[in-house]
């Protein structure tokens, strides 16, 4: 095996991303691979079903069990043949009280993975891990001893992200470039009617979301609340601005998970909205909303919640798995609560890799056009400590859209519970920020 047919093989396997490790003695089947104290490393990993395991006794302490986060891995290892080895036990632990991630079980029920050099104590082996464009991870493992595993120690000037490096991957399918080109395209073609993808195909739209749905059905994505990225692995961020050079004080919706604990959820959402909502305010009748910005450590005057992060510490991120965002009232009850189990998975499907797409606005004959910006913000390296760090620090705000119609009848209800931030502070939720020319 030379350095390019290893590259070759997970190219053919749709790989878009190549990471490695040189892996330490303590990185063995036994203790797992170390991953780093926080989730940046973990993060270029499409892990899923995050969960809160509250049985198991953490490896430092034989005492109290601690409750620890837990991960799932589509993970298959690949063999010289270009065959694959799936690892179904394959999973991210993340021990937060010290805190630590590491990535376990890859050899667990797996017909044909590199034992031998996987649960010796050996310094020098090196784990390869490729990333497709379908969320899945493919591993490869080298013995210290093997002249591969020198040439991958020796190479300089490589991207890291946390304990990885990266290997960049020279290929016509390159989700950067095929995202940049796209792009440009769509740049290109000037001023374009609003549209949004619906079961009929393409259609005319003209509501005031029609930036977001009109760079979405030009991209062939269609709308639906699944919390994957967008394109080619990218989120896609669109927002209207007024000039293509200020636009540092748009406001930028990131996500908009439902609580899942607490008065919202055991209760339901009309009753929380009756509750601790309020008379629609311009005067419209059978309407009560949900709104006004909601800024952690701070009580919000309209609905008299305040907001805090608890199981969260500024110094030491998440020390409590069991924690999450939460609103309180007045009387100390808990009245909905974004567990941090959900929001790490969550905000890694979602952000590990996003663009930020500006577009201009004009109205001709009532119908709204758009034109997308030449230059594109790219951020990758995120986590969810840095995304609760803005939040402590108030750069990211809890910002409901929430309102109950006809409500002393058949109510309907829109739930909108969206965390926002300025587009100008977007670069304090990555770590790598760049802005890029779209390609033409």
């Amino acid at each position: 095996m030379t350095f390019e047919k290893l590259k070759q093989l997970f190219l053919d396997k749709g790989c878009s991303n190549l990471f490695f490790k040189v892996l330490a003695p303590n990185d063995n089947s036994k203790n797992q691979i170390y991953l780093g104290p926080d989730l940046k490393a973990a993060n270029v990993l499409p892990f899923t079903n995050v969960r809160v395991d509250r049985s198991i006794t953490t490896p430092k302490s034989k005492r109290t069990p601690k409750p620890i986060f837990k991960a799932d891995l589509d993970f298959s290892w690949i063999n010289n043949d270009g065959r694959l080895f799936p690892a179904p036990q394959a999973q991210i632990i993340y021990y937060p009280q010290y805190p630590e991630v590491r990535l376990s079980s890859l050899l667990k029920g797996c017909s044909n993975a590199p034992s031998d050099i996987i649960r010796i104590r050996q310094n020098g082996r090196v784990l390869l891990l490729g990333i497709t464009l379908e969320r899945k991870v493919l591993g490869y493992a080298l013995e210290h001893t093997d002249p591969l595993a020198d040439e991958f120690k020796g190479l300089s000037n490589l991207r890291a992200i946390g304990v990885f490096n990266e290997i960049p991957l020279h290929n016509k399918s390159n989700s950067r470039n095929l995202l940049l080109r796209e792009l440009g395209r769509i740049h290109a073609k000037g001023w374009i009617a609003g549209k949004r993808i619906s079961k009929e195909g393409i259609v005319p739209y003209n509501a005031s979301s029609a930036g977001g749905y009109t760079l979405e059905a030009e991209l062939g994505i269609t709308p639906n609340s699944d919390a994957k990225p967008d394109y080619l692995g990218w989120e896609i961020k669109q927002f209207t601005v007024d000039d293509f050079e200020r636009f540092s004080g748009k406001v930028i919706t990131l996500f908009t998970p439902e609580p899942s604990e607490g008065f919202y959820r055991d209760s339901g959402v009309l009753n929380f909205v009756i509750k601790y909502g309020y008379e629609d305010r311009k005067g419209r009748t059978d309407r009560r909303n949900f709104g006004g910005v909601h800024r952690v450590n701070s009580t919000q005057a309209i609905t008299g919640l305040t907001m805090i992060l608890d199981g969260y510490e500024t110094e030491s991120g998440i020390t409590d798995a069991q924690g999450g965002i939460c609103l309180i009232d007045s009387e100390g009850e808990l009245a909905a609560k974004w567990p941090f189990s959900d929001l790490i998975g969550h905000w890694n499907r979602k952000h590990a890799q996003a663009a930020y797409v500006l577009s201009l606005l004009k109205m001709e004959n009532e119908i709204r056009y758009y034109s997308y910006g030449p230059v594109v913000r790219l951020g990758e390296g995120t986590d969810i400590l840095l995304f609760l760090e803005a939040m402590h620090n108030g750069v990211v705000y809890y910002d409901p859209g929430i309102k109950v119609e006809r409500i002393s009848g058949e109510p309907k209800i829109k739930r909108r519970n969206q965390f926002r931030i300025k587009s100008g502070d977007i670069g304090n939720l990555y770590r790598g920020m760049v802005a890029e020319n779209v390609i033409i």
